[in-house]
């Protein structure tokens, strides 16, 4: 992977999160006026063309501003796994533990963590019960909200994509360990689009009950927090 300097790591990662929480391409005065770089707007510019020409981010032709790619997303999950904590953990871990002394049957447990984690991110969540071969799905009013899926092509390739995970979940499992796997848009191995982001972890929840979650939503996700519920709900169940 090209090498960035400290300054180009740090711009990427703002445009990462601005283009994240607005799903529109990110200008470099927009850069310059959220964000507090000791650089201006032309400086700004010159490290995003630094950043395109290696393959970080790309120029919609409809616009000004530039979108990660799936080699941005990758460096920016990457660092994401090196921080052993964000802030949000904690109360990620407290939530699910709450759930647990709620809760006193495993399978109402199963939904309701299933809902939670697809209230938090706006994805699709489908977790697999290895004894009872059940696939729980939770989430698609969640998933729906993403702009992505305004476009009618998107929606249709998203449906064939849980189609096939729900076909393959067996081998999904099969496959599976209890570290977290994130793939993202063409370095997927498991989907057959590009666009979507698939994070996958293998876990014993109550009453010995094996399972495996997978995280399905659009490449322009919320890692840092999705990672950190997962995170967390590891935690929970050792």
């Amino acid at each position: 992977m090209d090498s960035l300097t400290k300054r180009q790591e740090k711009i990427l990662e703002a445009l990462i999160n601005e283009y994240v929480k607005t799903a529109e391409p990110v200008s470099s005065k927009l850069l310059a006026k959220k964000r507090e770089f000791d650089i201006c707007p032309a400086t700004i510019r010159n490290e995003l063309q630094e950043l395109t020409d290696k393959g970080y981010i790309y120029q919609p032709h409809t616009s000004a501003g530039r979108a990660p790619t799936t080699k941005a997303y990758r460096f920016f999950v990457d660092r994401v796994f090196n921080i052993e904590h964000d802030l949000s953990f904690e109360t990620f871990f407290d939530m699910f533990n709450e759930i647990e002394e709620r809760t006193r049957d495993e399978f109402k447990y199963i939904e309701e963590v299933s809902k939670n984690l697809a209230s938090e991110t706006s994805n699709l969540i489908l977790t697999y019960l290895e004894g009872r071969d059940f696939v729980l799905k939770e989430g698609w009013e969640d998933i729906l909200q993403n702009p992505e899926f305004l476009e009618k092509s998107f929606l249709d390739k998203f449906i064939q994509e849980v189609e096939y995970l729900e076909k393959n979940i067996k081998k999904i499992a099969a496959e599976s360990n209890s570290e977290i796997n994130v793939y993202i848009g063409n370095e997927n191995p498991i989907m057959k689009s590009d666009g979507f982001s698939l994070i996958v972890t293998k876990g014993v929840f109550p009453n010995n009950e094996k399972g495996v979650v997978v995280m399905l939503g659009p490449s322009r996700t919320g890692y840092e927090r999705n990672i950190s519920l997962l995170k967390s709900l590891i935690k929970s169940l050792e």
